[in-house]
């Protein structure tokens, strides 16, 4: 498939049509309305199911139980949808059913506005759980990591999560399906899905709750203790830049990391700036800030919010070596370039 220039939301739904999602299960909202829509019309044509739910949270239940007949299943939505996901994201984590969840971020909380943002960072359910969460910034990106999301999702028996901000699902750019990650090879045989009735040859019936025969508590001890650990190591994903000599170091992800390249460009020869853009949210990639520089004075964390969220994670990887400096959203004003330059520069002076 040549290079194509397609809408965000599109290229991700094409993306996990070509990995081979069997079936979709969603609910209209914006600004991932698109996703759903493209699902509609162009699954069916290559023998998959489109589902349109009577809700977000019918929906997600509908992914459940289409995962553990085996299939592989998708679902999107945005910040209010998400929620209404999480219990059952949840309740997939502990019966390690996989699936991959996309979610366009908007302005929130609850039904919040149309306006995109970055305010999901934060949301899980109920819980002790993890789940592999990518944060493209550029539509290439965002179809990759659809793309590989299902391979991950069946290699670890655990859903994913990509979290793309709202003007990656709505922006225009070129994608080039031809440049898809390789298909994961000897991902681990289905021997846990349920395939009815009729297929238990005499078989006692099987209940799918906890995988392996395990209890409640050796279950989550299994995740929390082999698991987990083994994504980290595997899935941790990151983008470095200059910050073996940087005065300051911009750490974001998403559209803020768009920005921060604008002014890295913009402020060349006023201020060393490197860069640290997490792909994966969770794992997140806390050792990256052990190869900055011992000329940084402070980390500046653009994020399209108000208050902050990753920089909670950038404290916790900068273990009070440098100040964190949060930069986002005003009451009046969404965050831009410039609001980016204008603090970095504050945060300069304020150190000399």
């Amino acid at each position: 498939m040549a290079k194509v220039l397609m809408k965000g939301n599109e290229a991700m739904a094409e993306a996990a049509i070509q990995a081979g999602c069997q079936a979709f299960f969603g609910y209209p909202i914006t600004p991932q309305s698109e996703i759903p829509e493209y699902f509609a019309r162009e699954l069916p044509k290559r023998g998959g199911l489109f589902l349109q739910a009577e809700s977000e949270l019918a929906a997600m239940n509908m992914v459940m139980g289409a995962s553990a007949s085996g299939a592989r299943v998708m679902t999107s939505t945005s910040g209010p949808g998400y929620c209404l996901k999480l219990e059952t994201l949840a309740a997939m984590t502990l019966t390690r059913l996989p699936a991959v969840v996309v979610v366009v971020m908007r302005s929130g909380p609850a039904f919040g506005t149309m306006k995109a943002a970055q305010e999901d960072y934060r949301m899980n359910g109920n819980g002790g759980y993890k789940v592999v969460t990518f944060a493209p910034s550029n539509l290439q990106e965002a179809a990759e990591m659809v793309y590989e999301a299902f391979d991950i999702a069946d290699q670890y028996r655990n859903p994913v999560v990509v979290m793309a901000d709202g003007m990656i699902g709505q922006m225009m750019e070129g994608v080039d399906y031809d440049k898809m990650p390789p298909k994961r090879t000897a991902l681990p045989p289905k021997t846990w899905a349920l395939h009815g009735r009729g297929a238990r040859a005499g078989k006692k019936p099987q209940l799918l709750f906890l995988p392996d025969g395990m209890g409640h508590y050796g279950a989550k001890h299994y995740c929390e203790t082999q698991l987990y650990p083994e994504i980290i190591r595997n899935e941790t994903r990151v983008e470095i830049t200059d910050v073996e000599d940087a005065d300051i170091v911009l750490a974001a992800y998403g559209t803020a990391a768009r920005m921060c390249k604008n002014v890295i460009r913009e402020l060349q020869g006023t201020v060393r700036l490197g860069m640290i853009r997490p792909k994966t949210l969770w794992p997140f990639p806390y050792e990256a800030f052990e190869q900055i520089g011992p000329k940084c004075k402070a980390i500046v964390v653009p994020e399209i919010n108000i208050i902050g969220q990753m920089i909670d994670d950038v404290r916790i990887a900068s273990a009070g070596r440098w100040p964190a400096h949060h930069v986002g959203d005003s009451q009046n004003d969404f965050l831009t370039p410039n609001r980016i330059r204008d603090k970095v520069l504050a945060v300069w002076e304020g150190l000399q």
